[in-house]
């Protein structure tokens, strides 16, 4: 159905008219206020049924919101971080780089600074083997020592070898030793030569006069290397130590002042049975020559009554070699008219 109102064409459709000019709507009064109603019921109720979930998620946004930006700072923290990490990475790798080749390359200049320094010690050593040699044959001759004497030199020489046969036997151990045995090395020889010039300088009269006086430091560093030496080691060094001991025991002064040395007769009685039938031999020459003093008798009386230092001294009367047994045998009547006498 149809109708005209004021010019304006409209169609009804369920009590309702619509005008399609103005895009106006007439419903009716009863509709309208329910409607009105339920818009009010609506403002009414929705606030409270949306509103506490709607702040919440609106608060959770915002939080979200807030901790994403602090993540993404961090981010960008962490980034610059890392970037800055990475290149004191690269800087230490560089360093650690260079350190390694200049490690290598000190280690190469160790190594030829060892064999340069193996090289010098060797040529010194046999320098001063060949030195020492030709002091050692120049020394036989009395007036050499005499005039060395007058040269006013031997007292630092003595220095010097006593030094040197201290520090050079400190620094050896077992094994060393026993491969120094060999007559060859340059090493022995020096020892030797050093030690057997020191022989002859106190076989001169004037020369051991010279080491009891002046010579003390040298006669203390031979006793102590006797008693640090052991049993089978060096026993040309210890005859060539025991002779020179013997040589400046003819001086009453210098037999004085070795017998002063508690330790001595122990040392003797312990190189006794050294094994080498020399060092045994000028052992008992040493002990002779000690026997022959009443003061050293005095002085050492109760070791040298030892029952024991008489047993040892008995056994090499047996020895195969003529001049040990006889000088076992003179030794041997020494002691027991020692006791006898004691």
């Amino acid at each position: 159905m149809s109708a005209s109102f004021g010019g304006k064409s409209a169609q009804t459709h369920g009590g309702k008219v619509k005008d399609l000019k103005d895009g106006f709507v007439r419903v009716r009064k009863r509709d309208l206020e329910k409607l009105t109603t339920e818009v009010m019921q609506l403002r009414e109720f929705l606030p409270r049924v949306l509103n506490g979930d709607l702040t919440e998620m609106l608060h959770k946004a915002r939080r979200a919101e807030t901790k994403t930006e602090h993540l993404v700072q961090e981010q960008e923290q962490l980034r610059r971080e890392c970037s800055h990490l990475q290149s004191r990475l690269d800087a230490a790798q560089a360093e650690c780089q260079k350190e390694r080749e200049e490690k290598l390359l000190l280690r190469e200049q160790l190594w030829q600074s060892g064999v340069e320094l193996q090289q010098q010690a060797d040529f010194c050593s046999g320098l001063g083997s060949a030195a020492c040699s030709l002091l050692w044959s120049c020394s036989a001759r009395e007036d050499t020592v005499t005039l060395w004497l007058a040269d006013g030199k031997l007292q630092s020489f003595l220095t010097v070898a006593a030094q040197t046969l201290e520090s050079f036997l400190k620094s050896l151990d077992d094994e060393l030793k026993t491969q120094l045995e060999d007559h060859n090395s340059h090493e022995h020889q020096f020892v030797l030569a050093l030690v057997g010039t020191i022989t002859n300088i106190a076989a001169v009269t004037c020369g051991r006069d010279f080491l009891s006086s002046s010579g003390c430091f040298l006669l203390d560093t031979l006793i102590k290397l006797l008693e640090l030496m052991k049993p089978g080691i060096f026993p040309k060094l210890k005859v060539l130590m025991l002779m020179a001991l013997y040589n400046v025991s003819i001086s009453v002064k210098g037999l004085q002042y070795i017998s002063e040395n508690k330790g001595l007769v122990t040392i003797i009685w312990t190189l006794l049975d050294d094994g080498h039938w020399e060092v045994s031999l000028n052992c008992l020459r040493l002990l002779q020559s000690m026997l022959l003093e009443d003061h050293v008798l005095l002085q050492l009386g109760s070791s040298l009554l030892d029952p024991d230092l008489q047993a040892r001294v008995n056994q090499l009367t047996s020895s195969m070699q003529p001049s040990l047994r006889v000088t076992a045998q003179q030794t041997l009547e020494d002691l027991k008219a020692l006791r006898q006498g004691h």
